[in-house]
């Protein structure tokens, strides 16, 4: 039987029952309140009346195009409509027959039984769920739940919880800050305290699970809360934020693990949507690196903003497809182009150059995990120095408008060479930059991107869902951290601010130290730091250091509109020196010398070569056997 056929015999089924059931009172109440009661002419075609009316009132009022197992207020609402309704029109009939049928006391008992039986014709399925919940309740393992925040969120999870019958979650407790709420039932579950009161609460009812529905709360607060929660030693679950949920629907689909960023209590960056429309819409865009993290986010965000055409450029071919197919079932009609190249390649680069004429260029194409660049500092040179070079000398040749450079933290006073060939590329961005006639030059620094890959969010997962340990390299060391989505937005942001030459620089917010993420994310699961999953130390790698910089001395910051984007003043360079140092150092990357480092370091001053022993010692790693730490360290 097809859907239309089940939907129609459903509707007739029902007026079948609104017939019953109005006949059944309008003779309850006839025989109630009329003495004299017969079964005359006169009184069947009252009844016949009151069907017909009753039944094009209902369908008036839409109460055969209902949900049985929503129905509620509105529903209800109408329902009291229809019936006033008819209860008017036999009062009238009363009335003007002088009550020789029917009395006012027949309109109201009539008028009273019809609400009621039509009322519990449409809750019929909700009763029946309830009491299945009861049954469930009381003879199958449900999850006890805690819901943090008795407001309309709050109200939607429990309703959903007590209604659907494949919940297995059974809400036993509210906790609110509003102190007018506190002792009163929502749905039967008692708002027994605050938020400041969760841990007492979850020992009180023998609480398993947590889940906070503060949605339109802000960032902060809500992180101020989760901490709370995570003491409990019980998994704790968010709903989205009200600007990601589409279409504000509030269901246990939506809620989500906890997540480390929940605990950072920033707000959701902002950024001006026509600044970005207005120099990307209806231009050709290439993407250098587009299958990573950022490179991946970069198109995403770009391909909402309408452009002419958008070229991902990789050399590892799985991402790259991945991003395209992802682009692709999100936009069927985004002009889109992958290409498989290396940016090595000044050749494949400048025929990539020739042929698209791309417009605007972000290049995100580079080497940047710290431990592996420092035992293979040859290849961080040939990809991130010169790569970025045949791009940025393609992009002036071509006339390109912008080329926004992605640049890191680390390039500030750096301790690895991956940070030190980032900072070259800055200073190779602004050489270009300062001569060229059509082509804008700029470069974005900012920190640690959550989630990212390589980052340390994705790896103490991986280390927590195999029982632990997380490994952290220091107690004490600290980065500034920001959503993948947040530091592309404000890239394209920038993007929209260049002027040629200079450096932007991403306000991270406050830094944050990775053990205390380490330790939130053990709780968050339900766990006891160091008691359930251990927290190991196990000393800096190579290259890495104990905190992070923005900036270098010589360098200021100036403001821009948005407040989280700074500039940073540009340094002097000796471009004759520049350029003549770095074809030294393209002559001894590609001969594999050892001491790249050292020609590095001739660039960057500021660089500081790591010396693994030294350091090693100075976080007294190295026992005085000293092979094998030295040998972890190394």
């Amino acid at each position: 039987m097809s859907k239309k056929s089940v939907k129609l015999w459903h509707r007739i089924l029902l007026i079948g029952a609104d017939v019953l059931a109005v006949t059944a009172a309008a003779a309850f109440a006839y025989f109630c309140t009329v003495t004299e009661a017969k079964l005359d002419t006169p009184i069947w075609i009252w009844w016949a009346a009151n069907v017909a009316l009753g039944v094009l009132l209902f369908l008036a009022c839409n109460l055969y195009n209902i949900v049985f197992s929503s129905v509620g207020l509105p529903e209800l609402g109408k329902g009291v409509i229809a019936s006033a309704a008819l209860g008017v029109a036999n009062g009238i009939f009363a009335l003007v027959t002088k009550g020789k049928y029917i009395t006012l006391g027949t309109v109201f008992v009539y008028t009273l039984v019809i609400f009621c039986v039509i009322s519990f014709i449409r809750l019929c399925k909700r009763f029946t769920v309830f009491c299945k919940r009861r049954m469930l309740v009381g003879s199958r393992r449900t999850i006890r739940v805690m819901v943090v925040g008795g407001g309309a969120a709050g109200l939607a999870l429990i309703k959903e919880m007590q209604d659907s019958e494949k919940s297995t979650y059974n809400p036993v407790c509210i906790a609110d800050d509003d102190f007018e709420k506190r002792g009163k039932l929502v749905r039967g579950v008692k708002i027994g305290g605050t938020t400041y009161e969760v841990k007492r609460l979850a020992a009180q009812y023998d609480v398993q699970e947590i889940f906070v529905t503060m949605p339109a709360v802000d960032r902060k607060k809500v992180s101020e809360i989760v901490k709370r929660c995570q003491e409990c030693n019980c998994p704790v679950k968010i709903l989205p934020g009200i600007y990601q949920m589409a279409n504000g629907e509030v269901t246990i689909a939506k809620l989500r693990q906890v997540d480390v960023q929940d605990l950072l209590g920033r707000e959701q960056v902002r950024v001006n949507l026509d600044e970005i429309m207005g120099y990307i819409e209806n231009k050709v865009v290439l993407v250098t690196g587009g299958g990573g993290s950022i490179g991946s986010e970069l198109c995403r965000q770009i391909a909402t903003h309408k452009p002419n055409t958008l070229i991902i450029l990789d050399i590892y071919e799985n991402n790259a497809y991945e991003i395209e197919q992802e682009l692709k079932r999100a936009d069927p009609s985004l002009n889109l182009l992958t290409l498989i190249a290396s940016v090595r390649d000044r050749d494949k680069i400048r025929d990539v150059f020739d042929k698209y004429r791309p417009q605007i260029v972000f290049h995100a194409a580079a080497h940047k995990h710290v431990p592996l660049m420092e035992t293979s500092p040859n290849e961080a040179v040939k990809n991130n120095v010169f790569g970025t070079l045949n791009v940025a000398q393609c992009a002036d040749e071509f006339a390109v408008e912008t080329f926004v450079q992605i640049s890191t933290d680390k390039a500030v006073n750096p301790t690895n060479i991956m940070g030190a060939t980032k900072r070259i590329c800055e200073m190779i961005i602004q050489t270009i930059g300062r001569h060229s006639k059509n082509t804008k030059f700029v470069a974005v620094r900012f920190g640690n991107v959550l989630g990212s890959n390589g980052s340390v969010i994705p790896l103490f997962k991986k280390q927590l869902a195999e029982g632990g340990p997380l490994t952290v390299t220091h107690k004490d060391i600290i980065r500034y951290f920001m959503t993948i989505p947040e530091a592309v937005s404000l890239v394209l942001q920038a993007g929209a601010y260049a002027k040629g030459g200079q450096i932007f620089v991403l306000d991270m917010g406050e830094p944050v130290r990775i053990y205390d993420l380490a330790y939130n994310l053990i709780k968050l699961s339900g766990f006891e730091p160091n008691v359930d999953i251990d927290i190991v130390c196990t000393g800096l790698r190579p290259g890495e250091k104990l905190y992070e910089e923005r900036l270098m001395e010589e360098e200021g910051l100036q403001k821009t509109e948005n407040g989280l984007i700074s500039i940073a003043k540009p340094i002097e360079l000796d471009e004759e020196k520049l350029w003549k140092l770095l074809a030294k150092l393209r002559e001894e990357a590609y001969a594999e010398s050892d001491d790249v480092k050292k020609s590095v370091k001739e660039l960057v001053p500021t660089y500081t070569i790591d010396k693994r022993d030294s350091v090693a010692e100075a976080l007294h790693i190295v026992t005085q056997t000293g092979a094998a730490d030295e040998a972890q360290v190394g």
